[in-house]
């Protein structure tokens, strides 16, 4: 080889097979992995296609976060010669390869866009690095089933445990916030699963209040005011929803709560997020005053406020977005607050069904 790349390199083995990791510099991205325009026909290729909407919002990642960003590594298949100089036959050592060579990233197409797309903003990222790792490339086959394996195993992280790990979301972190100051929430809101098995100890998950919160925020600014909003309304549902405060007396199970109530389904918490809403947004309204008046809902799924509302004929709970508007009309009636127009209209279109 006369003209060749050379990286500093670890070499490894997977599965009987050599690779590489290497650092590379931001700025080398754009020459090793060059955009390929050319349309090919899925089978052809070894990456899925390029998704373009996905790019601004890792470019933004990259941009918002320069003290504090994190990539994993690029995985990529060496198309081409190349040759491993070991350093006193150890697996640390130079990785030479052809410049005629053709690099293909089998994971990290994106990441990679969105790094060039951040460059062009702040050419300075340039110097810093990524780890990649280089597999040899032995044909569409192999490349294809590596992009498969490195994505069909990869598990997703929950929405709650992403939500209990994120420092950067302030709203996360507001929820966060006030569900470990109000004891109840605290003890039985899952911080880690989406869905809660039937025999979970926990009532609610994380993602539940953070998504119903967001719905109570709307498009403002999550701030310290919002906080504290939040952590009144919170402790005032809390502290007057019966059916929780008797199963944590003990007066009811948690089985006969699940069972015989809907106070713990999240189209009910969801519905809360509308009447909050409400509140936060219509300064007058005192919380204690409004809230207290929640103790007179019979939450049971006998209730004939929630059949058809919530609760289909067979039973079966409904969680929809009509269902939560449904459900927060209810709220509102008992504790006496006006509705909006929507909710107002969909109130009457319910009726109507049943003249």
């Amino acid at each position: 080889m006369n003209y060749c790349y050379r990286f500093p390199v670890v070499r490894g083995i997977q599965a009987g097979r050599r690779y590489f990791i290497g650092m590379v510099p931001l700025k080398m991205l754009g020459k090793l992995f060059p955009n390929d325009e050319e349309y090919v026909l899925p089978e052809y290729r070894a990456q899925r296609k390029l998704n373009e909407a996905r790019i601004p919002e890792i470019r933004k990642y990259i941009l918002d976060n320069r003290d504090s960003y994190v990539f994993s590594a690029l995985a990529a298949s060496i198309d081409g010669e190349f040759h491993f100089l070991s350093q006193n036959d150890e697996d640390t050592g130079i990785l030479e390869v052809d410049m005629d060579a053709k690099f293909l990233i089998n994971d990290g197409q994106h990441r990679k866009a969105a790094i060039l797309s951040a460059l062009e903003e702040k050419p300075e990222l340039g110097d810093e690095t990524i780890s990649v790792v280089f597999y040899e490339d032995i044909g569409l086959s192999r490349s294809q089933q590596m992009f498969t394996d490195l994505n069909k195993h990869a598990v997703k992280t929950s929405n709650s445990i992403a939500e209990l790990y994120d420092s950067r979301d302030q709203l996360a972190v507001i929820t966060r916030n006030v569900i470990a100051a109000i004891p109840f929430l605290n003890e039985y809101v899952d911080k880690e699963r989406d869905n809660l098995g039937k025999f979970s100890s926990s009532l609610f998950t994380l993602n539940t209040f953070y998504t119903t919160n967001k719905k109570i925020l709307k498009r403002g600014e999550p701030d310290e005011a919002f906080a504290e909003f939040l952590k009144l309304y919170w402790e005032n549902v809390t502290a007057y929803m019966q059916p929780w405060q008797e199963m944590n007396d003990k007066v009811i199970s948690k089985k006969e709560l699940r069972e015989q109530y809907i106070a713990t389904q999240a189209v009910v918490i969801q519905a809360f997020g509308r009447v909050g809403s409400y509140l936060y947004h219509h300064k007058g309204y005192n919380i204690k005053d409004v809230i207290p008046r929640i103790a007179r809902i019979n939450w049971k799924r006998s209730s004939d406020d929630w059949r058809l509302r919530v609760i289909r004929s067979n039973g079966r709970m409904i969680n929809n977005a009509q269902a939560i508007m449904l459900a927060g009309n209810v709220i509102k009636k008992y504790i006496e607050l006006p509705l909006t127009d929507d909710e107002r209209h969909a109130e009457e279109v319910f009726t109507s069904n049943f003249e």
